[in-house]
């Protein structure tokens, strides 16, 4: 086939370098500042990964989100915005969302650039949490889903758009990830 041609097709279905990514670590991902964040800084710690939207009816979970992280940061949580406009909810730009959520919600956690999380090409960061763990994963229905990912970057849960950050159940899985050695 010709070189264009597999270029345009790489281009459409989202891969990139980042395909091969053999683990959580391996991603790199520009903030809403555009500076790389490099996931081998979250080695040792729970993350909490969470696609977000600035207009959509779970928004308000910024201050649970929040809270947790306020809460739990010392003790090894990472909290991981990612806003997407998959769902038709999210601002225009970068420093739009950031102010909109130091605004609305005192978020003080990291957060990437807009990244696709459904709609193609699906960012690697993405596909790698549907598909590392078929046990628990599940597709991203809505905004607000949320992933957890254990000290040793494993996904070991999956939470849908409805299970609020501070639930028993979601508060759960991230102490029993936190306590674990």
């Amino acid at each position: 086939m010709n070189r264009l041609f597999l270029a345009v097709l790489a281009l459409v279905l989202g891969v990139t370098t980042m395909t091969r990514a053999s683990d959580f670590y391996s991603f790199e991902v520009p903030d809403l500042n555009g500076v790389t964040l490099n996931f081998e800084s979250f080695k040792g710690k729970a993350v909490l990964v969470v696609n977000v939207a600035s207009r959509c009816g779970f928004t308000p979970q910024y201050d649970a989100l929040q809270k947790l992280y306020e809460e739990n940061k010392d003790d090894g949580l990472v909290i991981l915005g990612v806003p997407s406009n998959d769902f038709m909810q999210e601002l225009k730009t970068d420093d739009d969302i950031a102010a909109f959520c130091r605004a609305n919600y005192g978020v003080t956690f990291p957060m990437t650039t807009k990244l696709k999380v459904r709609r193609l090409p699906v960012h690697p960061l993405y596909r790698f949490l549907k598909s590392s763990n078929p046990e628990v994963t599940n597709k991203v229905s809505w905004n607000f889903n949320k992933y957890l990912v254990n000290k040793e970057g494993k996904v070991v849960a999956h939470f849908g758009s409805r299970v609020r950050p501070d639930s028993a159940e979601l508060v759960s899985a991230i102490k029993t990830e936190l306590e674990l050695k």
